[in-house]
């Protein structure tokens, strides 16, 4: 049953490509948010979701939906896509300059207060949860949390 339904939405695939461009989304991240739909579903399906519409069809209103919200969903955490062509990738001429940046975050790292610096670099360079790291130290789980987000964000305004 899963594996019949997954073959009916393979085969529009093109379908929800379009419906995603519909929305102003360009074919990469239409691609790429019809990936993330497949996942979804999937799951969905394994927990006993029944997408199918008469015998051999797809319910294309259900679909639809999903793909609306995910994309709302995409915009309301304000992802900007920037996306580099992997043709550019392959000749190796991005136009960033990642040493350039990470000098930037290490001088701001350097100008912050010592607490904030301490709780982002913990978080980020020992692969360490907020949780865990509020249970090692006995910090407050959402003064770690609320500490380590403010220095992510003044990081990207950098940037």
């Amino acid at each position: 049953m899963i594996e019949k339904s997954m073959k009916l939405l393979f085969a529009k695939n093109n379908d929800w490509i379009e419906i995603c461009k519909s929305f102003g989304l360009d074919y990469e991240t239409s691609c790429d948010l019809v990936q993330e739909m497949y996942i979804k579903i999937q799951l969905k399906l394994e927990k006993g979701l029944d997408i199918s519409y008469k015998k051999h069809d797809i319910n294309y209103y259900y679909i639809y939906l999903t793909l609306r919200t995910m994309f709302i969903d995409l915009k309301r955490k304000g992802k900007n896509i920037k996306r580099v062509g992997t043709e550019k990738l392959r000749a190796g001429q991005t136009d960033i300059d990642y040493e350039g940046k990470y000098k930037v975050i290490l001088e701001a790292l350097d100008k912050m207060y010592w607490y904030d610096k301490k709780v982002f670099l913990m978080l980020n360079q020992e692969d360490e949860s907020v949780a865990s790291l509020s249970r090692k130290t006995g910090i407050p789980y959402y003064s770690l949390y609320n500490t380590y987000n403010k220095v992510k964000e003044k990081l990207k305004k950098l940037l």
